[in-house]
């Protein structure tokens, strides 16, 4: 079984170390032998979650969109940066849309829910922006997403990678193909449960 992942970023500016930090976790999850989607969340733009408008217009079908991409896949890889020790608000938003999203053409279905998903951070500091990943870990599990155990933190994200986009220290390089690798096992593991 090839294991289906779908990969984007927390960012959407340009040049932002988190986009680096998808694209190594895009190359290595590819060399691990994973289907991957690339997606950037430009693609998909939302209004602040407002429950009035909500009410009013209904969930935006931009976050049927991104829904419909995760309940394709068999695991997601996010890589955010952190704001004030925490989740950025374009993440932050995108999430809470698509928690909303209940029914995908006809069928019930919560996207985040049961599915395998990887976290990775950078930030141009030493702590690599592994604050931020406390909360969005916090507010993925509240949405019933099972969050795997490794994940990858860029320090110094600024010089992290070469020319190439591939990191420069071993020690990263190691972090992301754990990452990597533990999420295709936990998906491999889920679809196998699936399919039981």
């Amino acid at each position: 079984m090839t294991p289906r992942i779908l990969v984007f970023a927390g960012s959407i500016r340009t040049g932002a170390y988190s986009g680096k930090t998808a694209d190594a976790a895009m190359k290595e999850l590819a060399q691990q032998g994973a289907e991957v989607t690339r997606i950037s969340l430009a693609d998909y733009p939302l209004p602040i979650m407002d429950e009035d408008l909500e009410k009013e217009k209904g969930v935006p079908e931009n976050a049927f969109g991104i829904g419909r991409l995760i309940a394709a896949h068999d695991g997601v890889l996010i890589a955010s940066p952190e704001y004030n020790a925490s989740i950025p608000p374009l993440l932050k938003n995108t999430i809470d849309w698509v928690s909303r999203v209940s029914r995908i053409d006809g069928n019930n279905v919560r996207p985040w829910s049961g599915k395998p998903v990887a976290l990775c951070s950078s930030s141009d500091g030493n702590f690599a922006g592994i604050r931020g990943l406390y909360h969005l870990r916090a507010v993925l599990m509240n949405c019933r997403a099972d969050i795997i155990t490794p994940q990858c933190s860029v320090a110094r994200a600024q010089d992290a990678f070469d020319a190439d986009g591939n990191f420069r220290d071993d020690r990263t390089k190691g972090m992301m193909e754990a990452t990597c690798r533990g999420l295709i096992e936990r998906a491999k593991l889920m679809s196998t449960r699936i399919g039981a």
